[in-house]
């Protein structure tokens, strides 16, 4: 699903990302760990075509993302409030995007059913820019995998988000991966999260991947301690 060859990045003399190989299988959940300032972003913004490579490139579904649109057809992503437009309502923005992925209302609506007990409580009456940093948040997830995307990027899902939210999420991350196979990549500082939810950890140091590995009985216990040393 996903292919990355001598993928790098640098803003001055300063190396950020540093990638000389990695791939994603179809289906594969896969979780993004690594310290503030790691590169974890600035990975998930190259991977999506957000900002320009200095070398290298990224293929999703056999498009390189710098040379073809067609793979966003297929990819759902929320990595901050910029994929939202503040101006619209949580109800507006959901038609909005279904609009974008040619779903016609009477299609859409019973695909953001699930999501309800996740959004906001008022979906109409106050603007995305009216909205507190998780509400918002998750109205941009909901937008990013309500359609059934064949792959879903999320950069901190978890965080801003109140403990029933967060439940809730991994429930509907568990669902789409059951209902459609999806390709996940969740980047994450939570690790008890990322190791509950995902089958592969991909540790990102200094903009370099240092681990990358099947998730165990033992991953969150040895990420810890990683992070302790």
């Amino acid at each position: 699903m996903i292919e990355i060859e001598q993928l790098s990045k640098a803003y001055g003399s300063r190396t950020v990302l540093q990638v000389p190989s990695w791939r994603a299988g179809a289906g594969e959940v896969i979780g993004l760990v690594g310290s503030n300032g790691a590169g974890k972003t600035t990975f998930l913004r190259l991977l999506l075509d957000l900002i320009e490579a200095d070398t290298g490139l990224v293929r999703i579904g056999g498009h390189e993302v710098a040379r073809s649109d067609a793979w966003k057809a297929f990819t759902g992503a929320y990595l901050d409030e910029r994929f939202l437009i503040g101006y619209l309502t949580t109800d507006e923005f959901l038609d909005f995007i279904r609009t974008v992925y040619g779903l016609s209302r009477d299609e859409a609506e019973p695909l953001i059913a699930p999501f309800h007990p996740f959004l906001p409580e008022d979906r109409s009456g106050r603007y995305l820019g009216e909205l507190s940093t998780g509400n918002a948040k998750k109205v941009g997830i909901t937008a990013a995998m309500f359609f059934g995307p064949r792959l879903l990027v999320l950069d901190e899902p978890f965080a801003n988000l109140d403990p029933p939210s967060n439940i809730r999420l991994k429930q509907l991350l568990r669902d789409l991966h059951a209902r459609t196979g999806a390709t996940m990549l969740i980047s994450s500082h939570d690790l008890v999260h990322v190791t509950e939810l995902c089958g592969r950890i991909t540790l990102i140091d200094r903009g370099r991947i240092v681990k990358d590995t099947a998730t165990s009985h033992a991953t969150l216990e040895e990420l810890e301690a990683y992070f302790s040393a």
